[in-house]
């Protein structure tokens, strides 16, 4: 995926995240790799690659692989985001294959900053908040081989 007009640029901080994330034993495991992660930590993009380590037995990417490398993604951004004054956690998670996927797939995960406001409106009174995102996995060329859904469990300290 290119870069945007609009994309904000990879700070010093959220560059050696990346690295150290990508290098992580568990997400490394995944076979996946954060490609970009914005200074803002309001967008974030991946590449799973069609390798031997995830490579199922019909020769298509495996399907723990696909939601294993989108899994943490909108949980970390809204830590990120929010700061150690909320609270938040994966709550439910769901993945609807499309088509095999027999190349790369990409997803490019973004939280705007009036979703932010939302939480924090939603949650200022102590009430818990569930927010749902939605994330593509697709070929470079817009094939959408999965569609994960999110809901993330948000409130204040």
């Amino acid at each position: 995926m290119r870069p945007t007009a609009d994309a904000v640029p990879e700070s010093l901080r959220t560059r050696l995240q990346r690295w150290g994330y990508n290098l992580h034993p568990t997400y490394r495991s995944t076979g996946a790799w954060i490609t970009y992660v914005a200074g803002d930590w309001r967008e974030v993009r991946l590449r799973l690659p069609l390798a031997w380590r995830t490579r199922n037995v019909v020769g298509t990417i495996f399907g723990g692989s696909m939601y294993a490398a989108v899994d943490p993604i909108y949980m970390i951004m809204l830590i990120e985001n929010l700061g150690p004054g909320y609270v938040v956690w994966d709550k439910a998670a769901s993945i609807r294959f499309r088509r095999p996927a027999r190349r790369a797939l990409h997803a490019r995960f973004r939280l705007g900053g009036e979703e932010l406001a939302a939480i924090r409106a939603a949650t200022a009174g102590g009430e818990p908040v569930d927010r749902t995102y939605t994330v593509e996995l697709a070929t470079a060329d817009g094939e959408v081989c999965a569609v994960v859904g999110k809901t993330i469990y948000v409130r204040e300290r």
